[in-house]
């Protein structure tokens, strides 16, 4: 009995017909590609904890990432009376599950003034971000400027829920006197 389905075996793998050969040549397809798009990512309580757009979205069949061109973003605060963080990059990209976003190229944060605090902005490239945290990296120059005060290093850490910059190298920062209210 072993010897006949294995006969049979043979004998079907002999007169299949050959395989097709793929004749695609080019990078890997997109499973979907959208123009001007509008995006917003969510926390597991529900909340935002991002928010991006764009003129142009592929997302790729083989990992289910997105490939983004010129996006916009904005990570909320997350603090009541707290502005959102707005920014920009030449490019990024956005993870499956959307816990990780690279910003490619340059990018450039701002968040509006609030209460006594002057507006902020921050430019610097090819940033690591983990909006779900509301946490960001990079190992390039980064430049915070917060009214008349300014910060610049070689390597940012960056902290949004607690207020936390940390500059890694070849740090460089002017802080005038703060003006005295009056009493």
């Amino acid at each position: 009995m072993a010897l006949a389905v294995g006969a049979v075996q043979t004998l079907q793998w002999w007169l299949a017909p050959a395989p097709k050969v793929s004749d695609f040549v080019g990078p890997p397809r997109s499973g979907y590609t959208l123009g001007n798009f509008r995006g917003v990512v969510y926390d597991k309580d529900g909340l935002p904890s991002f928010r991006i757009a764009g003129p142009h979205l592929e997302r790729r069949e083989g990992d289910e990432s997105l490939y983004l061109n010129a996006p916009t973003f904005e990570l909320p605060a997350k603090q009541p009376g707290v502005p959102d963080w707005h920014g920009q990059s030449e490019y990024g990209w956005v993870d499956k599950s959307g816990n990780l976003i690279k910003l490619q190229g340059p990018v450039h944060m701002h968040r509006p003034a609030y209460g006594d605090t002057a507006a902020a902005d921050i430019r610097t490239s090819e940033v690591t971000a983990w909006p779900k945290e509301n946490r960001m990296e990079t190992a390039e120059p980064a430049q915070l400027v917060q009214g008349a005060s300014t910060m610049s290093g070689v390597g940012m850490r960056a902290n949004l829920n607690d207020k936390h910059l940390e500059l890694l190298h070849d740090v460089r920062a002017t802080f005038p006197p703060r003006q005295r209210k009056p009493a």
